[in-house]
């Protein structure tokens, strides 16, 4: 899976916005200096999570951004789909409208069983999860196997 800079500035501002304590809401320019963001690219992303219901905002001196609900409520699956769609697509097509015929036939198996492992950790880890500092007890699990961090190589 490619993690786009997109996803990951829009996971991560949503994580200074779930840090946030009190109601107020957070300047653009604020959420961008925190996660060193480039501005600009993070007016485009903020717009897009406003579109998908993520983040509301307020204009004026007293404006900003906040969640648009609570993070316990807001997977990072929710976030990939709001700025980029579908976790996981097959030449832009969902995976379960793919197929194949000979000695390829079993391959949309695969990709369905990609899918399934994505949303199974994508789904279940919330901002609240990863602000707190406690992942599930299935990811901690998996970041624990040694083969987890090693680079593979081609």
């Amino acid at each position: 899976m490619h993690i786009t800079a997109r996803v990951d500035y829009a996971v991560r501002t949503l994580l200074e916005l779930a840090a946030i304590d009190d109601a107020r809401p957070a300047k653009a320019e604020t959420l961008a200096t925190a996660q060193s963001i480039p501005h600009k690219f993070l007016e485009a992303v903020l717009a897009d999570l406003r579109r998908g219901g993520l983040v509301r905002s307020r204009r004026g001196p007293e404006g900003g951004y906040w969640l648009a609900r609570p993070a316990a409520e807001i997977s990072i699956a929710d976030v990939i789909r709001t700025v980029e769609g579908p976790l996981a697509s097959v030449r832009g097509e969902r995976p379960e409208s793919v197929a194949y015929t000979g000695v390829a036939e079993k391959l949309q198996d695969v990709w369905i069983a990609v899918r399934v492992n994505l949303r199974a950790v994508l789904e279940e880890v919330s901002l609240a999860d990863v602000v707190s500092g406690r992942l599930p007890g299935f990811v901690e699990d998996l970041t624990k196997d040694p083969g987890a961090w090693e680079r593979r190589q081609v």
